[in-house]
């Protein structure tokens, strides 16, 4: 897709393909936002509802060109800006240029506007471009700086990011070609790029993410990036389940399970566009960023379930089930993350069916301490990407016991609270802070809204949707501010 210029001012932009106008709905009536040139009857003509998001297209008497987007109320929600930008950027797309006079009440909502647009405009990187939308101008009396138009440029440009590399088919993305696209990134980025082959996964004690890649022709990889500004003062890591194809291994998926597995990477995919975001936007907070990639395929030098593999912290696993494989890389990547010792570790990963089964397909699962919770909290709230903080129960540690290990990684047959087992198991290996209490940590299952399997809606496109991006840039920003 094209990059969208935009602009905000006071004044009408000089020319433009199409007026965006708003019409809210209250009680009794349809009233008109944005121009004065439609009578109530002619509005009922054209079938303007109001109804949040919907587009009508017409042409006035003055020959300008209208598309009127129902509002819904007459003073929508940041993140139903947001959601408004969206469908202004979806159903408008086709042309060159937007006016958008619409009623935003504060620079929140101009920027949520903003990005929604963009967001909404995209397209899939890998197939020609149909959309030709470059340039969008706000008419409003709001001050919005060159500083804050700036971030929405590479806040949502992250965002497509993440949903090009998660779209992008497992034979052309594979752990080898992710880690050469972020060491191409790095050498014109201001971040530090470290990659570990197969050979050196071994030699280096990354024993389980060795362990899910072996049965592959294509090897494993793990991805250090790291973003070391001068005067930060708090240091963020975070981690993401990159298994650029998930068959299920000796556990192998029916066909149907297996759709959409090249999807398994979008926690990788989201480290590393909050990454070039974060580094982009020059946040003075540290940030080191580690993707764990790998294929998970059947083959004769597959692990097989009752296998023991050794993890980077020193713990031992019992593989119950080869299916369980995310969970298994990322333990690695946390024991890393936690040798530095920073002050808050975020793992993201599309890790278990039994978060979409319980909060749908719109909720990110949310674990961990309750530091790390409240951060989190607080960052998707900014972003208006919604999680839900979910217990880890003493009891369900139990399942994790094995016989033969330190611990398995799944308990075969329990249907009872998987989610949350996944926590429990990836918090074995958060280290310890020097007094000896764990550091602070939180886990984002995004399975749920990773992939959006139904239409478009709001500034969210059908297939990958590169949520929790712009929580990690607003968790970011709240630690630099702090």
């Amino acid at each position: 897709m094209s990059v969208i210029n935009f602009s905000v001012s006071a004044a009408a932009a000089p020319s433009s393909d199409v007026t965006v106008i708003g019409a809210a709905k209250d009680e009794a009536s349809v009233t008109l936002v944005g121009a004065e040139n439609f009578t109530d009857e002619q509005l009922a003509a054209l079938g303007v509802s109001g109804k949040a998001e919907g587009i009508t297209r017409t042409l006035s008497t003055d020959g300008v060109s209208y598309a009127i987007v129902g509002l819904g109320s007459s003073t929508p929600s940041t993140d139903e800006w947001r959601d408004l930008g969206g469908a202004i950027g979806r159903g408008l797309n086709f042309v060159n240029s937007l006016e958008l006079r619409l009623p935003v009440a504060d620079i929140a909502a101009a920027v949520a506007l903003l990005e929604g647009v963009a967001l909404g405009a995209y397209e899939y990187a890998g197939r020609p471009a149909k959309g030709k939308l470059a340039n969008v101008h706000l008419v409003t009396e709001i001050s919005v700086s060159p500083a804050e138009i700036a971030r929405i440029g590479v806040v949502t440009a992250a965002v497509i990011a993440t949903r090009d590399l998660a779209a992008t088919p497992a034979n052309e993305l594979y752990p080898a070609k992710f880690a050469e696209i972020a060491e191409k990134a790095a050498k014109t980025g201001n971040f530090k790029v470290e990659v570990w082959d197969e050979k050196d996964l071994a030699k280096d004690g990354y024993g389980l993410i060795a362990a899910v890649g072996m049965g592959s022709v294509r090897p494993p990889r793990l991805v250090k990036l790291s973003y070391e500004p001068k005067g930060a003062s708090s240091h963020l890591a975070i981690v993401g389940k990159g298994i650029t194809f998930d068959t299920g291994g000796l556990a192998v998926k029916p066909l149907g399970g297996m759709l959409g597995m090249k999807y398994d990477m979008t926690g990788a995919a989201t480290v590393y566009a909050a990454m070039l975001a974060i580094s982009q936007l020059k946040l003075p907070v540290r940030l080191t960023s580690y993707l764990c990639l790998a294929e998970n395929m059947p083959s004769g030098s597959a692990m097989r379930p009752g296998d023991v593999f050794k993890s980077k912290n020193g713990k031992t696993v019992e593989v119950t089930n080869p299916d369980a494989e995310g969970r298994l890389v990322l333990a690695d990547g946390l024991s890393a993350a936690s040798e530095l010792q920073p002050d808050l570790i975020v793992d993201v990963a599309t890790l278990t069916g039994a978060a979409r089964i319980a909060l749908g397909a719109r909720y990110t699962g949310l674990m961990g301490s309750t530091a790390g919770i409240a951060a989190l909290q607080a960052a998707t709230e900014i972003a208006g990407e919604p999680a839900w903080a979910m217990p880890l129960p003493k009891e369900l540690r139990a399942s994790l016991d094995s016989p033969v290990a330190d611990l398995q990684n799944s308990k075969v047959g329990s249907t009872f609270g998987g989610m949350l087992v996944g926590g429990w198991f990836l918090s074995e290996f958060i280290g310890n802070k020097a007094d000896g209490s764990k550091l602070e940590w939180a886990h984002l299952d995004i399975a749920g809204p990773a992939d959006n399997e139904g239409a478009a809606y709001g500034h969210t496109p059908a297939g990958p949707t590169g949520v929790m991006v712009r929580t990690l840039v607003a968790l970011a920003e709240g630690m630099a501010a702090n």
